[in-house]
């Protein structure tokens, strides 16, 4: 069967077969060299891809197989999409107690990557209200894992990338929510120090925060944009937000990136002044909320041929305040810049996984255009400040992070080896360890 020739970024491009998964209760098929499980493809880079290897796609483990409406226990397989249990749950009062941003993620790639989401400084990240879950492994062996056990399987697959094994199923908590609505209030900053004080002042009082940024914008601009915080709302049925409208979709990929030189400065200056009043509140949706980029699909094409890459990091808060600066300005100085430019302070709440990218401090995401060289030195020039910061880059969203960054972020790469499923890898397991 023909593989899908990338990932989420559409870079790098790769050539591997695939296997369709659709038992769960089934063996593992025959499979030529190391194989990978594979969801739906939202990863950016190449934790999601086995050069030379096999991809075991899972999508078709979309089943559900329980749910208490009281409890908001919910057991499923590992392909069920968050989108597939919002459409459950949600008209029944319930809601996931994180999400990343968006909801075309498997349950099994929510668990593999750890993802977080707005919450973070109040509900840490996926795999702390994972219950269990059932791990198949090459040999035959199940495995049910769950938290706090001492042998270590959960706390090597939350996090671990694919690499312990296949994810057949697994438990969740859900949690209650008065409805679909949300109570948003939306700052515009003019500087970065504006920033970390509405973060601090917004931690006890808010569930959401989340920072859009200029990234283009330096001097005493640097690090402008608009705060957004949030928290769940009750409301009756007449003042309800309206649901998102139907899908808009990008029908093709052009033959160049829309994003670029000349559509990102003006694009970022237009984005920051759309809101007049430096402060705005209103009620809103969750899904527009939480999954704007859902509401385009195939929004990947517009970077054209070439993709793109996401850099998204992590700095402690002892050098946050000096390296998120230093990373600004050197994409500033690039003129490189995004139209997704996301700041966001991480909570102190430790992640459950090994090799989970979530810690305190602060974390910075940007897509860029695939220019090749250019975006290469740049990346580069990232990665030194990071590195030198003691930051961390997300593998999820990674396809280029070199072995010392890896090895040097993810202290305990070493004592997750021995979990390592012998038949499982990926291209950037091999990349960032042999």
């Amino acid at each position: 069967m023909p593989a899908r020739a990338y990932s989420w970024g559409r870079y790098p491009r790769v050539s591997q077969a695939v296997t369709t998964i659709l038992d769960r209760a089934a063996a593992l098929p025959i499979f030529e060299g190391s194989a990978l499980p594979h969801g739906n493809g939202r990863s950016y880079g190449d934790s999601c891809q086995n050069p030379g290897g096999t991809l075991l796609e899972c999508r078709g483990l979309d089943r559900f197989i329980a749910f208490d409406p009281a409890s908001g226990r919910l057991a499923c397989e590992a392909g069920v999409t968050l989108g597939e249990i919002i459409a459950l749950v949600l008209p029944q009062g319930w809601f996931l107690p994180v999400t990343p941003g968006t909801r075309h993620v498997t349950v099994g790639g929510a668990i593999g990557n750890d993802v977080h989401g707005k919450n973070h400084h109040v509900a840490g990240t996926f795999g702390h209200h994972v219950l269990s879950f059932e791990l198949l492994r090459s040999n035959g062996e199940r495995r049910l894992c769950r938290p706090g056990e001492a042998d270590g399987w959960f706390e090597a697959s939350v996090g671990g990338l694919g690499l312990t094994g296949l994810i057949t199923q697994a438990e969740l908590q859900l949690r209650r929510v008065p409805g679909s609505s949300l109570e948003v209030e939306n700052i515009r900053f003019g500087h970065l120090e504006e920033f970390f004080t509405l973060s601090q002042e917004s931690t006890g009082s808010h569930e959401y925060t989340v920072a859009w940024i200029d990234c283009l914008a330096h001097g005493r601009n640097l690090g402008r944009g608009h705060f957004t915080r949030a928290n769940h709302a009750v409301q009756d049925a007449d003042e309800r937000p309206a649901a998102p409208r139907a899908l808009r979709a990008m029908p093709l990929t052009p033959p160049v990136s829309l994003v670029n030189r000349l559509s990102l400065r003006p694009f970022n200056a237009l984005y920051y002044w759309r809101q007049v009043a430096k402060r705005r509140r209103h009620a809103s949706h969750l899904l527009p909320f939480f999954y704007p980029l859902d509401s385009i699909s195939h929004w990947n094409r517009m970077y054209g041929p070439a993709g793109f890459l996401q850099y998204q990091c992590v700095l402690p808060p002892q050098s946050a305040n000096d390296g998120i600066p230093a990373l600004l300005q050197e994409i500033a100085r690039s003129g490189q810049g995004s139209f997704l430019a996301v700041l966001k302070q991480f909570g102190a709440r430790p992640s459950p996984g090994m090799l989970s990218f979530p810690r305190p401090g602060t974390t910075l995401a940007l897509d860029f255009p695939n220019t090749g060289e250019p975006l290469a030195a740049l990346l580069q020039r990232l990665d030194q400040i990071v590195d030198a910061a003691g930051g961390a880059q997300y593998p999820a969203k990674d396809a280029r992070m070199t072995a010392t960054s890896f090895q040097q972020a993810y202290p305990r790469w070493q004592d997750f080896r021995r979990f390592i499923d012998p038949r499982f890898s990926s291209g950037f397991w091999r990349r960032v360890t042999e």
